[in-house]
């Protein structure tokens, strides 16, 4: 069997460990005020071109999501997001649980608009209902699609008019980044957005979130929100080495751009075999239309997820493919659906 079911099914580039084995026994400082951290945050200030931002590492995308909006928000307010997003439906309500209700607007392509955004805006209009203050969009997003730069201006431009926070989800920024579709830079998304995070742990570190804040309103007494949450690590030296080698020699981006060159082998086969897809997607997440029969079959040698079903024999699938996707395994996999 081979797993195409997600993006952290292995472990961690060899360099990451490497870097990690060779840091082992050296003694660190604890909480995240070690010298790894320091420079991983030091590189990353220099790939954004930012000196006035703080910087937290954390292990996980939830983590880094509920401390975020939770110290963002006020006990009334409230975050907008579509429908499909992770906060809405893959956090078991972790939002919600942080007491600040999510106001999930239904969106075809998985993308917040403007539109979407006032929407939520006009029907949230007084005491009686909670306050929108913050809107949370994914570059990529749940269904692989992902942000241009046209689209994150005019998010921000709405932001900016109606005292919103727009923060930005980059679980999977690297496979956005790297993406043909792409005219989005880092720097970009620190510009336009008041709080965004860099995944690691779905983009070849071993586990990790890198979580940069630019609105100054959002700064003051994070480090006691996180500790509070239970998200302060006291080995934090191992998440900074992860983003130290990350942002060295270019290896943050070389494996997202292996990630979407193996998708793009599936995409391309699967096309040639003519069926469509569930979204428009080109990162390292697919979601092709099967027959249920093609499913079952393929289901003998692949693992994968269940997206959606479409009608009463046919079934969206989600293909996700990694750092360390093998390319005779995706070509394996389009010879077997070409079988079917």
């Amino acid at each position: 069997m081979y797993s195409f079911n997600n993006d952290y099914s292995e472990g961690a580039h060899p360099k990451i460990l490497e870097a990690m084995m060779n840091a082992n026994l050296t003694q660190n400082t604890g909480y995240g005020l070690d010298s790894h951290c320091s420079h991983a945050k030091r590189l990353i200030m220099d790939e954004i071109r930012r000196e006035d931002v703080d910087i937290h590492f954390f292990a996980g995308g939830t983590q880094t999501n509920t401390i975020t909006i939770g110290a963002a928000l006020r006990p009334w307010q409230a975050v907008i997001s579509t429908d499909k997003g992770h906060i809405n439906i893959h956090e078991t309500g972790a939002i919600e649980a942080s007491g600040h209700k999510v106001l999930a607007m239904p969106s075809q392509d998985g993308k917040l608009t403007p539109a979407l955004i006032q929407k939520a805006l006009d029907h949230h209009t007084d005491e009686h209902m909670v306050q929108p203050k913050m809107v949370y969009i994914s570059n990529s997003t749940e269904i692989g699609t992902q942000y241009t730069k046209a689209e994150l201006e005019a998010i921000h431009r709405i932001c900016r008019q109606k005292g919103l926070y727009l923060f930005m989800d980059g679980a999977r920024m690297a496979s956005a980044l790297t993406s043909p579709a792409n005219d989005l830079t880092l720097e970009d998304i620190a510009r336009l957005t008041d709080v965004f995070y860099i995944g690691g742990t779905k983009s070849g570190a071993l586990f990790g979130e890198a979580l940069i804040i630019s609105h100054p309103d959002l700064k003051p007494d994070f480090r006691f929100m996180i500790k509070q949450r239970g998200a302060m690590l006291a080995k934090g030296w191992l998440l900074g080495i992860q983003f130290e080698e990350l942002f060295q020699n270019n290896l943050f981006y070389d494996m997202a751009s292996h990630s979407n060159e193996m998708a793009a082998i599936l995409r391309k086969g699967v096309e040639a075999c003519g069926y469509s897809f569930y979204s428009d997607s080109s990162t390292n997440q697919l979601f092709p239309i099967f027959p249920d029969r093609v499913i079952a079959k393929l289901e003998e040698n692949y693992l994968f997820s269940v997206q959606e079903r479409i009608d009463d024999s046919h079934t969206a699938i989600r293909l996700v493919t990694s750092w360390a996707t093998r390319e005779d395994a995706c070509r394996r996999f389009i010879k077997d659906l070409e079988a079917c």
